[in-house]
């Protein structure tokens, strides 16, 4: 195989596959990417056996052919290597090398042979659909900051994609939670996903995603089976198993009687709860909301280390409340708000609140109070 390319062309595909590649594993061959040339495109595979990427690129190819070698230490090499360089990359397959040759500089990195490499096998889809980058990127990017970390509740390490009804119908809906908080956020259901299964998305194949969706103008081909999700461009294929076990009935834990409004600019409010969390103690990050008609007093009291307090001008006209959260719960949740306005809705201190956007239903955060 001999090939010339683009120095950061290779390095944007580059960039994906190493990423998906453990850092430690036992097994050699996983610590290598996959490079395959022909005609004028390249390729580059890598996998951890749950993962699998793809990342193609156009490269001017003078022999065809394939190797797999070390995927960080290729990354940082053309990582290094001065802008704008064209990279040479031949390999030798009876010295079992591959040379990185631009400009001056000269690598040779040692090689396994490609029969080694594990490919994910094909799966049947029963499901395929596509959707637009920005609508696939928030309803992950909203919901992933509630997946649980709590590996004995394996089920909860994802993200739970889904066909649901919504208010205005069918929607496609991606929901997260780790038993303190809860994301739902919804999009109109694309044409094809009537059918879907659904899915969770592993953690890692979330944060994966997520280069695949920067581009706004790109539509993304989804397919779905029982067991595996893959997600496409013209460029980057991310295939990935599936958490193996059945999503908690969420429904349950939304509240749907809460009649307390408290209507606060998101963006000061999250200031707020920064500040006061300050004193907080680490272990328990409380802080405590007292509400009273138009005015919102964020308090923290921390024995050890002192106390904190301020004062936000909110709409809100219902009786006297105090309630507490955890700090970076409150933090997490008022960040993922666009628009102004966070709407919060309470029933008593001892209750789950609910989260939203303005009167906008398509995302909706759970969160559950603590003791203060």
């Amino acid at each position: 195989m001999k090939i010339s390319i683009e120095r950061s062309t290779l390095l944007k595909a580059l960039a994906q596959a190493q990423s998906v590649v453990e850092r430690r594993n036992t097994i050699p061959i996983l610590a290598n990417v996959l490079i395959e040339a022909e005609g004028d495109t390249v390729s580059f595979r890598a996998t951890d056996l749950d993962i699998e990427v793809v990342d193609r690129a156009s490269a001017m190819v003078e022999r065809a052919g394939a190797t797999t070698v070390s995927a960080v230490m290729l990354h940082e090499i053309v990582r290094k290597l001065p802008d704008g360089a064209l990279v040479a990359l031949t390999d030798d397959p009876a010295s079992g090398r591959l040379t990185i040759a631009a400009g001056r500089s000269n690598f040779n990195l040692a090689t396994l042979p490609k029969e080694d490499f594990p490919v994910m096998a094909t799966s049947e889809y029963s499901s395929n659909f596509s959707a637009p980058a920005p609508v696939l990127r928030r309803l992950f990017d909203k919901a992933k900051f509630a997946i649980s970390t709590e590996e004995t509740r394996y089920y909860l390490n994802g993200v739970y994609m889904h066909v649901s009804t919504g208010d205005v119908g069918a929607v496609l809906r991606c929901v997260a939670t780790d038993g303190h908080r809860l994301a739902r956020i919804d999009a109109p259901l694309p044409e094809g996903a009537q059918g879907m299964p659904g899915v969770i998305v592993p953690r890692k194949t979330v944060n994966e995603l997520k280069k695949l969706l920067e581009d706004d103008s790109a539509e993304i081909a989804v397919s779905v089976s029982e067991t595996k999700v893959r997600f496409a461009t013209p460029q980057i294929t991310l295939t990935s198993k599936v958490i193996d076990g059945t999503f908690p009935d969420y429904t349950r834990v939304i509240p749907t009687g809460n009649t307390r409004r408290l209507e606060v600019d998101a963006t000061e409010f999250a200031k707020a709860v920064d500040r006061v969390a300050t004193v907080s103690s680490e272990r328990s990050r409380a802080v405590k909301l007292s509400l009273d008609e138009d005015r919102l007093v964020l308090s923290v009291n921390a024995p050890d280390s002192g106390a904190a307090e301020e004062t936000l001008a909110v709409a809100y006209s219902d009786e006297h409340l105090e309630i507490g959260f955890n700090a970076k719960y409150l933090l997490e949740i008022a960040s993922q708000v666009d628009r102004e306005n966070a709407v919060f809705l309470f029933n008593s201190s001892a209750d789950p609140t609910l989260m939203r956007e303005g009167n906008d239903t398509s995302a909706v955060y759970v969160v559950m109070p603590m003791r203060v």
